[in-house]
């Protein structure tokens, strides 16, 4: 078995928001030899080590699968209105940083559009001007599914392995997005 270095067993711990203490009674090691491991003051025994490891991968394995859609999801939906223009919706994509973006009649999705959708239609030859014009509801594509706030985020990477998004229900209403890079910030926290 391969393990980081040991110096990487603070960061780990702190991602993971334990204490050295805590650590030591998961892990069966001192919390005393676990504060020299991680200053490298010492080396510890390959024992040692396997059993600190052991315990933070088994952790973070076991935080994972407690993750569900309302802990990663994106609270601010960045939307726009099936009467808008196309003009309108590029400012907000500009605006906000994103490329696509969920469409609602009032608070009901109805729909998607995206940067994609946009481009396309001026590579096939629609003027700029009259592109901007159009009504979003005139060009948008399917509605992103929607799932609960209880929705195990395993279930999630299936759906966004086909849909750019994910919109986050609660009671019926919507509460949040979830992104292709929303899933794939996990994994970055993971091997902070």
């Amino acid at each position: 078995m391969r393990f980081p270095e040991e110096t990487e067993i603070k960061k780990l711990r702190k991602n993971l928001d334990i204490t050295q203490s805590e650590l030591a009674a998961m892990s069966g090691v001192s919390q005393s030899t676990i504060a020299k491991m991680e200053r490298g003051v010492i080396k510890g025994s390959y024992d040692a080590v396997t059993k600190i490891f052991t315990v933070l991968e088994q952790e973070m394995d076991r935080r994972r699968q407690g993750l569900r859609a309302k802990d990663v999801m994106t609270s601010d939906v960045v939307s726009v209105q099936l009467g808008q223009n196309i003009r309108q919706a590029s400012d907000i994509m500009r605006a906000s940083g994103y490329s696509q973006l969920p469409v609602f009649d009032g608070k009901r999705a109805v729909g998607s559009i995206s940067e994609y959708d946009i481009l396309n239609r001026l590579r096939e030859g629609e003027k700029m001007d009259d592109l901007g014009a159009r009504s979003v509801g005139s060009m948008m594509d399917d509605p992103y599914p929607v799932v609960t706030e209880e929705t195990p985020v395993e279930a999630l990477t299936s759906l966004l392995s086909t849909t750019d998004a994910v919109l986050v229900s609660k009671k019926g209403d919507i509460v949040g997005i979830l992104t292709r890079s929303d899933v794939l910030k996990l994994i970055t926290a993971e091997n902070q």
